[in-house]
C-alpha cells in the first residue's frame, strides 16, 4: 500500500471568473486549478492528493510595492473586505497545515479560498480600483514595477 501523499500548489479566486488587469496571472492559475483536479482524478487511485489554495489579500513586500501607487496594493483596502482586514500569514499557514494533515484525508481535486469572502464581495478582482486610470496613471505605475522589479533583482546579484 502506498502512503498518503498530499501535492498542493497556489491559486488565485481568478480562476472562477478572471479579471481585468490580471489576464496572464489568471490564465496560468486557472492552469493550476484544471491541473489540480485532474491529477486528483488520475493519481487518486495511489492514495494521492492535490489541493491548491486561492488567498486572497495577504500583504508581502513584492505584492505591496508592485500593486498600486505608494506601494500598497490596489486590492489592499481592507473597507471592501467584509472582514474589514486583509489575512494574516499563520491563517493561511493554518490552511495549508490542514489541508496536510490527518484531518483532511478525503479532501482532494479542490481550489480553496481564503480571503474573508472577498471574492464573493468583489469578484477578487482589481476591477474597481484600476479601470479608471488613465494613461498618466498607468505610465507611473509601469515606471514603479519596473523600478521595484529592477531593485529586487539588483538585490539577487551577486559579485
Amino acid at each position: 500500500m502506498l502512503a498518503r501523499q498530499e501535492l498542493g500548489s497556489e491559486a488565485t479566486t481568478w480562476v472562477w471568473n478572471g479579471s481585468a488587469f490580471v489576464v496572464p496571472s489568471a490564465m496560468s492559475k486557472s492552469a493550476i486549478n484544471t491541473m489540480t483536479q485532474s491529477l486528483a482524478v488520475e493519481w487518486g487511485r495511489y492514495n494521492m492528493r492535490f489541493n491548491a489554495i486561492a488567498p486572497g489579500l495577504f500583504p508581502t513586500k513584492g505584492m505591496s510595492a508592485r500593486l498600486g501607487p505608494g506601494g500598497r496594493g490596489g486590492n489592499s483596502n481592507n473597507e471592501i473586505n467584509p472582514m474589514g482586514r486583509h489575512g494574516e500569514m499563520h491563517e493561511l499557514a493554518n490552511l495549508a497545515v490542514f489541508l496536510m494533515g490527518p484531518g483532511a484525508e478525503y479532501v482532494t481535486g479542490q481550489t480553496i479560498a481564503i480571503d474573508g469572502a472577498g471574492y464573493q464581495a468583489t469578484g477578487g478582482t482589481f476591477w474597481g480600483t484600476l479601470q479608471g486610470l488613465g494613461d498618466t496613471e498607468w505610465d507611473s505605475l509601469r515606471a514603479m514595477i519596473k523600478g521595484t522589479n529592477a531593485a529586487d533583482k539588483a538585490e539577487r546579484v551577486t559579485e
